[in-house]
């Protein structure tokens, strides 16, 4: 037996040993978390099997993922498979098959009737652009929780087809109780001698000892439960990462075509990934109600449009709908239908031909999307991707303190969807965003007999938002709602009052601003010059005034001087010191004052709120390192404004002029060289 590396852990909050399993799960689920060389794994089937006299098991199989060759969600096929290769597998390890040390065969115990759980899974490598991808590897992961350990058994075919175990390459973690609140997390192998690393499934020994090791130990004993959903947790894995990497090759050149000023990789490979997961969800879609013709959808609020552009590509008919024409739309050609036009919610905007509404970062329209798929036809569905936190009526208001703002307001947009008489569904996307919780409404509540009341309960509910404070309800989305649900449901039974009849028969919500068709600049960066320097020099004057004068030697043009830092004071003091007609101009503007000083980086340091003179001798110097000669030239080229502090400060600037990167006078300007960007010919 071959230690490959021990980790002490220290439990002062009770985790262990359930939050040791809880890391093991996570390793068997996600191991893309820690070996980013996978892209997921894939489990085919798990469950616990009890071994009686002589190693005849029986056994009590779950089947949880089905054959991707089949395309099903569960198959009766992974519990017989699990069966068999669990027989095969207690054949090979046996005493006198292979004579592996006693840790690796747990089931050799003194209860010959230990239970333990069986999990297979399929390791799905990520594709690597210099050639073809790897070959998924099967696992066979056996968990022995008395005795605190999980065995990994990597399976591979024989000549014959049948799997055997690569008995080079198990290996075992293991808990161990020390004293007090001490563990030990340890990894261990049987013939470390004999190790193959792929470098992919399976890396380096050095590796498992480090880099796995460290985070199974971190993962046991962190207390914070996930508020979300597993990681793709309604759509196949393996076949989404194959669909991915098709798709990421096929798109992967708008990166270099890209008009916007947005980040070109962020936006093309996350509108590759939701379009890889909205045609995997539709494709099973069809499958399950035995459709050929593809669905149809419109995309409200499409921002850039590549989402519609992918999906029109691979024959999918749609549309897609924002208020604002982007300069990428012309690259896509006719096939992709994109429309400028301002969404209001109301009857004039309902799609009732449409299989599947799409909201992605859809902004003012997110809570409309469930209520606009409800109305538009009883067979609608919709897929809701929230990021700004918008009500029915303008930006959302925080109602709980218990929960994060994200997680709140996700389960306000679930609660829509359920309201609205969907069975609503959540999901996490692997996406390269913060926001990556996204919401499914792909079946109705209610018969269509019920359509009618569950309109009214929907006019209802969108009313009581402006009225009255509303229970978010429970994180389970599609269950638990009968905090305020019920009432509601209560009610909508009744008639309405004629004016939320009327209002509900044109525009919905009276008052709905769709966002401009011109995007406004407000980050301070458009107020006239004049004003700014004047707040600055207030500002700075304020600080440098505070208190008596804090001072500190300073060499500045080779004199030995006392150079004032002034005071720190937090933006409210500031604020307090600043005139009326001031604070309501920047008040106009996205961060008000704090942006205006920010944007002024050169006098000013906002930390924790507290707004500092900014010392430049503190400044940290460049990590690259350069030649004297090189830096010089490369401080003159820099100097393209004025030093402030050289100007304006009553001690001068804190640096000599050869180190400051700002000019002190006119005559250390130097022409500003700015890089023109080449433009893409279509």
């Amino acid at each position: 037996m071959g230690l490959v590396r021990a980790v002490s852990v220290r439990d002062g909050g009770a985790a262990l040993p359930r939050g040791f399993w809880t890391a093991v799960r996570v390793w068997l689920e996600k191991p893309q978390v820690a070996n980013r060389r996978l892209c997921g794994a894939a489990i085919e089937a798990e469950g616990t099997v009890a071994l009686g006299e002589g190693g005849e098991e029986s056994p009590s199989f779950a089947a949880v993922r089905g054959s991707e060759e089949q395309g099903e969600r569960v198959a009766p096929a992974g519990a017989a498979e699990l069966g068999r290769l669990w027989r095969e597998v207690c054949t090979q390890l046996s005493p006198g098959h292979g004579n592996l040390p006693s840790p690796l065969t747990p089931w050799a115990g003194p209860d010959p009737r230990a239970e333990l759980r069986a999990v297979l899974r399929t390791l799905l490598p990520r594709s690597s652009p210099a050639g073809p991808p790897a070959p998924p590897m099967k696992e066979l992961a056996v968990q022995d929780v008395y005795n605190g350990t999980v065995t990994f058994l990597p399976l591979e075919k024989n000549s014959e087809g049948k799997y055997e175990i690569k008995k080079c390459n198990i290996y075992q973690i293991q808990l161990v109780y020390i004293k007090d609140e001490e563990w030990s997390v340890s990894v261990v192998a049987p013939f470390p001698e004999d190790w193959f690393s792929d470098g992919i499934a399976y890396p380096k020994l050095a590796w498992l000892g480090s880099e796995l090791l460290s985070k199974v130990a971190k993962w046991s004993v962190e207390q914070k439960p996930s508020e979300f959903k597993s990681t793709l947790s309604l759509i196949s894995v393996a076949k989404y990462s194959k669909v991915y990497q098709d798709l990421k090759g096929k798109y992967k050149e708008m990166v270099k075509v890209w008009p916007e000023v947005t980040d070109p990789e962020k936006f093309v490979y996350e509108d590759v990934a939701i379009a890889t997961y909205l045609l995997i969800l539709w494709e099973e879609e069809r499958k399950e109600k035995g459709l050929t013709k593809k669905q149809s959808f419109v995309d409200l609020g499409c921002g850039n449009g590549l989402l519609v552009h992918i999906l029109n590509n691979e024959g999918h008919s749609g549309r897609g709908i924002d208020v604002r024409r982007r300069k990428i739309w012309d690259m896509y050609g006719p096939e992709t239908h994109l429309e400028e036009s301002a969404i209001v919610p109301g009857d004039t905007h309902l799609f009732p031909d449409t299989d599947w509404l799409i909201g992605n970062h859809s902004d003012e329209l997110t809570p409309w999307i469930p209520v606009i798929a409800a109305r538009s036809s009883y067979s609608c569905r919709y897929f809701v991707l929230p990021c700004c936190f918008f009500d029915f009526y303008g930006k959302y208001s925080r109602r709980q303190s218990k929960k994060t703002q994200y997680r709140e307001y996700l389960d306000f947009v679930g609660q829509v969807g359920f309201m609205c008489g969907f069975n609503v569904e959540e999901d996490c996307l692997r996406i390269p965003s913060t926001k990556r919780v996204s919401f499914i409404g792909k079946s109705r509540t209610y018969p269509p007999t019920e359509h009618a009341l569950i309109d009214k309960q929907i006019t209802l509910y969108i009313n009581n938002r402006q009225t009255c404070a509303v229970v978010v309800c429970d994180r389970k989305v599609a269950c638990n709602h009968k905090d305020h649900s019920d009432d509601v449901c209560k009610e909508a039974g009744s008639e309405l009052p004629k004016n939320e009849t009327e209002t509900a028969g044109t525009i919905w919500m009276p008052g709905f601003q769709p966002r401009e068709k011109v995007e406004q600049i407000r980050n301070c960066a458009s107020l006239p010059r004049d004003f700014v320097d004047d707040v600055v020099l207030s500002v700075a004057n304020l600080l440098l005034n505070a208190t008596p004068q804090k001072s500190c030697y300073a060499m500045n043009d080779g004199n030995t001087n006392t150079w004032n830092q002034g005071e720190s004071l937090s933006l409210k003091e500031v604020a307090e010191h600043l005139n009326k007609e001031t604070l309501k101009r920047l008040k106009s503007e996205y961060g008000g004052l704090q942006t205006l000083l920010k944007n002024n980086h050169q006098v000013f340091e906002v930390l924790n709120g507290r707004v500092h003179i900014r010392d430049w001798r503190k400044e940290k110097p460049s990590r690259k390192t350069k030649p004297e000669v090189k830096r010089r030239l490369s401080a003159e080229a820099f100097k393209t404004r004025l030093c402030w502090f050289f100007s304006h400060h009553p001690d001068g600037c804190s640096l000599p002029s050869e180190s400051c990167p700002y000019a002190h006078g006119t005559e250390e300007l130097r022409q500003s060289q700015k890089i023109k960007k080449k433009k893409h010919i279509q």
